[in-house]
C-alpha cells in the first residue's frame, strides 16, 4: 500500500471512530414485580437508524459536552446504624459491608458522612466535652470509639481503604448556647464562637489519630430547623460571619485548610440566599468549598425545588454542590416494600446531577426492624433494615435504585449531556474515566415502552419495564 492510500485508510478510520466512539450497549435493569435488580438484562449494539422521529421516545446523549465531575455516593455512618451493625452475625455484617461498599458484588458507595456530637440517630445526647470547659481540655471521644470508629473503620476497608467523609454537627454542648440544651435550636452564644471553631479542629485531629481521615465538614446541620433533637440555629448573615471570622480562620491556624467547608446543609428552598449572602462575601468565600442541601422542602408541600440548585450553579460557577441528606421518614413496617422510595430517590438523584451536583449522600445506611435506634422517637427509612432478632437484612427499592448511579458512576467521571423526549423517562448520563459512558434511565410510568438511545449518528432500541430503572454502560468496540 502506498504511503498516500495509507493515509486515506487512517483518516477515513478515524472520521468513523469520531462519528461514533460508541459501540456496545450493556443494559442493567430493576423493574418493579419481577426478580431483575441491578441485572444484566441485554446487550446491544449501536447502529444506523437514519433520523429519530417524534413518535418514538428516545434519549440523546452527547459525550462531547461535558459538565462537572463527580465526587461520589454513599450514605451516612450514625450511632443508630453502627449498634444496629454489631447485632448481626459475623456473615451479616460482612454481606452488609459488601452490599454497599464492594464496586463489583455490591454497589460501590465511595462517600460517606458522619456526625460530630450526637445527633437524633444517637442513642442518648452527648458532646466530647465537660461542662463548662472552655478551653476543650477534656476533649475525647470515647463515646465513638465502643462502636461508631470501629463502623467508619470497617467501611473503609470495604471500600478499598479510601472512603470521601464528611462531618456534621447537629449541636454544641449545651452549655455554649443561648438556650442552654443541645436540643430545641438555640444559637452559640457569641462568647464561645471560637471555643466553637476549635471544636471541629478537634474533632478531626482525633478521627485521624483514631485512623479515620475526614475530608470535610460541614458548618451546620439544618441551621433554620428548631428540631426536637439537636440542632442549632444560624441566619446567612451569622453563618457567613462564623466562616470568615472563626472557622476559616482556625482551620488556617491548625493547618487544616486543606479540609473542605460545606456551607446551607440544609434544604433547596433558601439555598441560593445562603449562598448568595456567604459567596458574595470574598473574606467567607475563600474559605467555602460550597454549599450542601438536603429534599425536605417537599415536606412542607411545596414540592422539590431543583431548579433552585441550577440557579446556584449558574449563579456561582466555581462553588461546589452537594447533596448531603435524604430520608423517607415515619417509618411503617408495612411499607418497608414500597417501590415508591426507590422512585423518589432517582427522580432526585437524576434531577440534582443535571442540576450541577457533585455528589449525593443517603442519610442513615442502616436502621433496625423499627427505624431506630432514635433517642427522640424520629423513626425512619434506610435502604437496608436489620431485624436484630433474627439478624435478616432487608434490602428496599432505595437501595437498588441507589445502585443504579453507585455501581456505574464512579469518582471523577464527568457528566455530559442527555436528553429525554419524554417526560415519564428521566434520565442522566456521565462519562467515565476508563472511557465508558454510564446512562441512567428512569421510567416513571406504569406501562412497557420501547426507547432508542441516541450516541452521535448511532441508536440502539431499548425496551424498559414500567416502573423501572436502567444503567445503560457504553462501551468503545
Amino acid at each position: 500500500m502506498s504511503n498516500a492510500a495509507l493515509i486515506t485508510v487512517l483518516f477515513f478510520t478515524s472520521l468513523t471512530a469520531l462519528a461514533s466512539p460508541f459501540n456496545t450497549v450493556k443494559i442493567y435493569t430493576t423493574a418493579k414485580d419481577t426478580n431483575d435488580r441491578i441485572r444484566l438484562t441485554h446487550t446491544l449494539t449501536l447502529s444506523d437508524y437514519g433520523q429519530p422521529s417524534e413518535k418514538e421516545p428516545c434519549i440523546f446523549v452527547d459525550a462531547t459536552k461535558t459538565f462537572q465531575r463527580f465526587l461520589g455516593i454513599g450514605g451516612a455512618l450514625t450511632d443508630a446504624s453502627a449498634e444496629t451493625f454489631f447485632k448481626l452475625a459475623k456473615d451479616k455484617q460482612d454481606q452488609f459491608m459488601k452490599s454497599y461498599y464492594d464496586p463489583n458484588e455490591g454497589i460501590g458507595y465511595t462517600l460517606a458522612r458522619t456526625h460530630i456530637n450526637s445527633c437524633d440517630f444517637s442513642s442518648s445526647t452527648y458532646s466530647y466535652v465537660a461542662d463548662n470547659d472552655s478551653e476543650l481540655k477534656s476533649f475525647n471521644i470515647s463515646k465513638d470509639e465502643v462502636y461508631r470508629i470501629p463502623f467508619i473503620k470497617q467501611a473503609i476497608e470495604a471500600a478499598g481503604g479510601r472512603l470521601t467523609l464528611f462531618a456534621s454537627p447537629w449541636s454544641p454542648p449545651a452549655w455554649m448556647k443561648t438556650n442552654h440544651d443541645m436540643l430545641h435550636g438555640g444559637k452559640v452564644k457569641q462568647e464561645f464562637l471560637s471555643t466553637w471553631a476549635s471544636y471541629y479542629v478537634k474533632f478531626i485531629q482525633a478521627y485521624e489519630k483514631a485512623g479515620i481521615p475526614i475530608w470535610g465538614v460541614t458548618v451546620q446541620n439544618e441551621p433554620m430547623a428548631v428540631q426536637s433533637w439537636e440542632s442549632c440555629n444560624y441566619t446567612a448573615d451569622e453563618e457567613r460571619d462564623f466562616i470568615k471570622k472563626y472557622l476559616g480562620p482556625e482551620f488556617d491556624r491548625s493547618h487544616l485548610s486543606d479540609k473542605k467547608i460545606i456551607a446551607w446543609d440544609h434544604n433547596r428552598d433558601l439555598i441560593y440566599h445562603r449562598a448568595s449572602t456567604i459567596l458574595s462575601d470574598p473574606d467567607a468565600a475563600k474559605y467555602v468549598w460550597g454549599l450542601g442541601f438536603h429534599w425536605y422542602e417537599s415536606w412542607t408541600g411545596q414540592g422539590q425545588l431543583y431548579d433552585n440548585v441550577k440557579k446556584v450553579a449558574e449563579s456561582f460557577p466555581h462553588t461546589h454542590l452537594l447533596f448531603t441528606e435524604a430520608t423517607v421518614e415515619r417509618f411503617n413496617p408495612d411499607t418497608i416494600n414500597s417501590w415508591e422510595w426507590g422512585e423518589s430517590y432517582a427522580r432526585s438523584m437524576i434531577s440534582d446531577f443535571n442540576n450541577g451536583t457533585e455528589g449525593w449522600t443517603d442519610w442513615n445506611i442502616l436502621l433496625d426492624e423499627k427505624g431506630g435506634p432514635n433517642h427522640v422517637g424520629n423513626f425512619c427509612f434506610a435502604p437496608v433494615h436489620a431485624d436484630t432478632k433474627s439478624g435478616a437484612l432487608t434490602f428496599l427499592s432505595s437501595y437498588y435504585y441507589i445502585g443504579h448511579f453507585s455501581k456505574f458512576i464512579r469518582p471523577g467521571a464527568k457528566r455530559i449531556s442527555s436528553v429525554s423526549s419524554r417526560g415519564h423517562l428521566l434520565s442522566t448520563a456521565f462519562l467515565n474515566e476508563d472511557g465508558k459512558i454510564a446512562a441512567v434511565v428512569m421510567n416513571q410510568g406504569s406501562e412497557k415502552m420501547s426507547y432508542l438511545l441516541w450516541i452521535a449518528s448511532k441508536a440502539a432500541a431499548i425496551i424498559i419495564p414500567p416502573h423501572s430503572i436502567q444503567t445503560l454502560v457504553v462501551e468503545s468496540l
